[in-house]
């Protein structure tokens, strides 16, 4: 049983997992996720007319910096040397709603895949954060990775 978690040790007590022995490759991860909100909220962010200012460009500074501390939030996570980050906002006429995406990039012993879902998760905070006084009942949902490459797995797509 242990053998297939790696973050369990032989008696299967919760260790941070060793990479010092494994290979530095470039890594990459694609993570996305979704808030739902009222149409006259979305129509409110797409005019620029919330009343906090320019959530999107917080929320992206908020995805940013969250990617860089995931090591701080996430007990058993390494801290990782982030070589490249992207995070984009979409509006999703459909939900109504947002989508935020973000790619991380790195070189290195061990993935991206929990930067990027951090970011997502915080940058999603923190629109619902400078949102909730117009629409309390937004809801943030879908937080999944959709790509992964590098390191002993390879490739995955969702």
């Amino acid at each position: 049983m242990t053998k297939d978690l790696s973050h369990l040790n032989q008696q299967g007590e919760v260790h941070m997992v060793d990479v010092g022995d494994r290979p530095a490759t470039n890594r990459e991860a694609h993570a996305s996720g979704a808030i739902r909100m009222k149409r006259s909220t979305l129509t409110m962010v797409q005019r620029g007319e919330t009343p906090k200012g320019d959530l999107l460009a917080v929320a992206r500074v908020a995805a940013i910096q969250a990617a860089k501390r995931t090591w701080e939030l996430i007990p058993l996570c390494h801290p990782l040397p982030l070589s490249g980050m992207d995070v984009t906002i979409d509006v999703d006429d459909a939900l109504p709603g947002l989508v935020i995406h973000c790619r991380c990039r790195t070189t290195g012993q061990t993935g991206v895949e929990m930067e990027a879902m951090t970011a997502v998760s915080v940058g999603l905070l923190t629109l619902y954060d400078m949102l909730k006084s117009v629409d309390p009942a937004m809801t943030i949902e879908t937080i999944q990775l959709q790509f992964k490459e590098g390191g002993r797995h390879g490739v995955w797509k969702r």
